[in-house]
């Protein structure tokens, strides 16, 4: 079974995918947290594996950067492969004060300005809900766990150098953080009547604030330094493996 971005056998991948945005991360969590991985995809280098998460059958693999690159990937596993579930694993820059470097945010709602998502059905600036089965097994996860994880909405942006001014404003919206793919994979999923779940780390704050430009996550931290994030990702992946397999 072929697709232009993903190839892979029937089956190859579980019923929930982990998808950090990183083919690097995507590999780094593969062989640090999964057992009996194999790799099932590196079309393009966008690396997927799957193996045991604690027993439990889990898939991960990357889906690159933006809306665009996520649309692709979350279209060909939901619609071609079967996958039942996807769980972002990202990182975000915080537009709340009340959040902290490394704090998990739990994107209850996605909202975009950019029309790529009407393609799916969404509209520009609507605030694209998260499946509730996943985001309460998050929850149960973050508190057994005792991870500081803050649910709220997120802005989903398509421009990475973005005028500060479009953070006000996205604030004013009730936007906690920006990041740059969650809005498309929820509609993504809504379409074709799937779960997501973006759980992302926060890695910089995305303020107009001067005073904390310096405090930001460097590339290697993003890459290697989210292991909570990671962790409540791959234990709600698991969750929702099982709860599918006895649907």
């Amino acid at each position: 079974m072929k697709t232009p971005h993903i190839s892979a056998e029937p089956g190859d991948f579980a019923p929930v995918v982990v998808m950090p945005g990183d083919p690097l991360r995507s590999r780094y969590i593969a062989e640090n947290y999964l057992t009996d991985a194999r790799l099932v995809n590196d079309v393009r280098g966008v690396q997927g594996y799957t193996g045991y998460y604690f027993g439990t059958r889990v898939s991960v693999m990357a889906s690159g950067m933006g809306m665009p690159s996520m649309g692709i990937y979350a279209h060909e596993l939901f619609g071609v492969f079967g996958v039942r579930g996807i769980v972002r694993a990202g990182s975000t820059g915080a537009y709340s004060t009340g959040l902290k470097l490394r704090d998990i945010v739990i994107a209850l709602t996605a909202a975009t300005d950019s029309n790529c998502v009407e393609y799916y059905g969404a509209e520009r600036y609507e605030r694209i809900p998260a499946s509730e089965r996943l985001t309460a097994m998050a929850r149960k996860s973050s508190a057994e766990r005792n991870l500081r994880a803050v649910g709220g909405g997120v802005y989903t942006s398509d421009v990475f150098y973005a005028e500060p001014s479009r953070a006000d404003e996205w604030k004013a919206r009730g936007a906690i953080a920006v990041e740059m793919e969650t809005a498309m994979l929820y509609a993504v999923a809504r379409h074709f009547g799937r779960d997501a779940l973006a759980l992302c780390t926060v890695s910089d704050y995305a303020l107009e604030d001067a005073s904390r430009a310096d405090e930001a996550l460097d590339a290697e931290a993003r890459e290697r330094g989210f292991d909570e994030m990671i962790t409540l990702a791959l234990d709600t992946a698991a969750r929702a493996s099982e709860s599918f397999g006895a649907d």
